[in-house]
């Protein structure tokens, strides 16, 4: 049984610039298949706008506030929000709100930065 405190997973910043903790992943865990991070955006940051080819993502909202766009579609999103970001969609976050913007990200298959490509920005 795998089991992994978020405190004891590591922050790290990803490609495309969020600061993360992997919780599960074939990295760390058993799975083969997905992988569950904590992402973090201070007040005012967005990620780069990215899309993976391979990768259907899940985002979840827990904390603060924020603009998602994926490709023209751009909607306000906070705490409670689970948005689906299909495979081979370009997406951006942006924190709008005053505090952390923290969400997971959930990854089928598992994250990996060679599955990420950058893109013009969605957000201005």
């Amino acid at each position: 049984m795998d089991v992994i405190n978020r405190l004891d997973a590591p922050a790290f910043t990803t490609k495309d610039t969020s600061t993360i903790r992997e919780i599960l992943a074939p990295r760390n865990s058993s799975l083969v298949q997905q992988s569950l991070a904590e992402a973090t955006l201070r007040p005012g940051a967005k990620t780069e706008a990215h899309l993976h080819p391979q990768t259907e993502e899940i985002y979840y909202i827990l904390a603060g506030t924020g603009r998602m766009a994926i490709e023209s579609e751009m909607r306000q999103v906070s705490v409670g929000d689970g948005i689906a970001i299909p495979v081979g969609k370009r997406h951006q976050i942006l924190n709008t709100g005053a505090e952390d913007l923290v969400f997971l990200c959930c990854c089928v298959p598992a994250y990996t930065d060679a599955d990420t490509e950058f893109c013009d920005p969605l957000i201005p």
